[in-house]
């Protein structure tokens, strides 16, 4: 399954640059983005592979948040991720 990095999770001044919210399609309600809690992630970022995990919801609308150890670039928002079991 693959889904859009949407932007890094942030507040009004402040980012956390080692979670992302993704945006999967077909997954529009919040049931059926919390089935997709748990499961990995996997971000390519020029010839690196960034593993994370989904973490949890962001929203009503379908969106799911991924935290990761290390941080990511900001090359990979507008990108595809994919979303194993």
């Amino acid at each position: 399954m693959e889904g859009v990095v949407i932007n890094y999770r942030r507040g009004r001044r402040t980012m956390r640059g080692n979670q992302i919210i993704i945006e999967v399609p077909g997954v529009d309600t919040r049931e059926k983005a919390a089935g997709l809690i748990g499961k990995k992630v996997i971000v390519r970022a020029g010839n690196k592979r960034i593993v994370g995990v989904v973490s949890g919801i962001h929203g009503n609308n379908g969106k799911v948040r991924a935290r990761f150890d290390t941080g990511i670039p900001g090359q990979v928002i507008g990108g595809r991720v994919e979303i194993v079991g």
